[in-house]
């Protein structure tokens, strides 16, 4: 699998690259990279700095939401390997059911722990190193440690050497190797330094505003978010958020200057031209809401937001027809929920008035 093409979004800060580093290098293959996920959003990276930052359980929601919609999920060290930034070890020929049989490990908890380069390999084919290193995780698991723990202590800890380790769990939050002369933590190769502070606060900034913006604290968000982007001019999502944050708080207008920022930083952000495509129908100004709705369509054709504000802005524009071919699009996406039956209506309505020009 290559990377042109490709939309990767990142999770977590990165502990081997500083992330401007790795965008530059994606870029240069020919891929995008954006903090965060997005409609346009084919695969997931789960930086490892994410486990310093987020709880078990609301990483766990990540990585449910992410597989159920279809994204290719990465641990870091298979998006390195991805970019020719890394390479896995050479020795591997184990399917990753016969790894998850022979260690008796859980498959969810396996890929958990896979997400966050727990094992040498990060995809089949698997080594037996592997198959060690997955039943040592077990048996930590059994005796009570969840894979949170296990995942953040061996860390610091090459995987060869955490092999030949015995692993002891005892109602801490830290995995501990068992010596001759006693218990110690783990001990071993240390990750690459993240290198700049400005990469950390870069995190630290993005992470506060998210906080703020969940809570309803708006105004808030928006000037963690503008402190964010003093930083960083490129990212196109923290624009796209501080713009839902303004408009939330009232600021229609810095809201659109900021909408237009992150399209400006990328044109392909679907989102984007939804959202300020109905700041732009609140303000009455139809045939501008009506280009961005139709600029979310060609960037996603299977936006059925889109295609559904669409086919009612031209409804309540008085073209029948178009609000009919759009509503019929959008039931192409979705035929089971209240817009569908909406749109049915819609159709229905429509059949009716041009009727008997027109047949259903």
């Amino acid at each position: 699998m290559g990377v042109a093409g490709k939309t990767f979004g990142i999770v977590g800060a990165l502990a081997a690259f500083p992330r401007r580093l790795i965008a530059r290098e994606v870029e240069r293959q020919g891929g995008h990279l954006r903090r965060g996920v997005t409609r346009q959003t084919t695969h997931v990276v789960f930086g490892r700095g994410m486990l310093l930052k987020a709880t078990d359980a609301e990483i766990e929601t990540r990585f449910e939401r992410g597989a159920g919609n279809g994204r290719d999920l990465l641990s870091e060290n298979g998006f390195l390997r991805l970019l020719g930034l890394a390479t896995a070890p050479e020795t591997s020929a184990l399917p990753r059911q016969s790894l998850i049989d022979q260690a008796k490990i859980a498959p969810r908890l396996f890929d958990l722990l896979s997400l966050f380069d727990a094992f040498e390999h990060d995809k089949e084919p698997y080594s037996f190193r592997d198959v060690i290193l997955a039943r040592k995780y077990a048996g930590l698991i059994a005796s009570g440690a969840g894979w949170g723990t296990i995942a953040r202590s061996v860390q610091r800890s090459s995987h060869a050497s955490l092999t030949a380790l015995s692993l002891h769990h005892e109602g801490s939050k830290t995995i501990y190797a068992r010596r001759i002369e006693g218990l110690s933590e783990l001990d071993g190769q240390l990750l690459l330094d993240l290198g700049a502070v400005e990469e950390a606060e870069l995190e630290e900034l993005f992470a506060q505003a998210e906080e703020a913006e969940e809570d309803g604290e708006y105004e808030d968000a928006a000037a963690i978010y503008q402190r964010y982007l003093a930083i960083d001019r490129t990212d196109s999502v923290a624009a796209f958020n501080r713009a839902n944050c303004l408009r939330a708080a009232g600021h229609e207008l810095d809201a659109a200057h900021d909408y237009a920022r992150a399209l400006k930083l990328d044109p392909s952000f679907a989102e984007a031209w939804f959202n300020l495509a109905g700041l732009m129908s609140e303000r009455g100004r139809i045939d501008t809401a009506r280009r961005h709705l139709q600029k979310a369509i060609d960037t996603d054709g299977d936006y059925a937001d889109a295609i559904f504000n669409l086919a009612k802005l031209e409804f309540d524009a008085g073209d029948l027809g178009e609000a009919r071919r759009w509503w019929k699009r959008y039931l192409e996406l979705d035929k089971d929920s209240e817009w569908a039956r909406t749109a049915e209506r819609g159709v229905q309505f429509v059949n009716l008035q041009l009727l008997p020009t027109t047949r259903a």
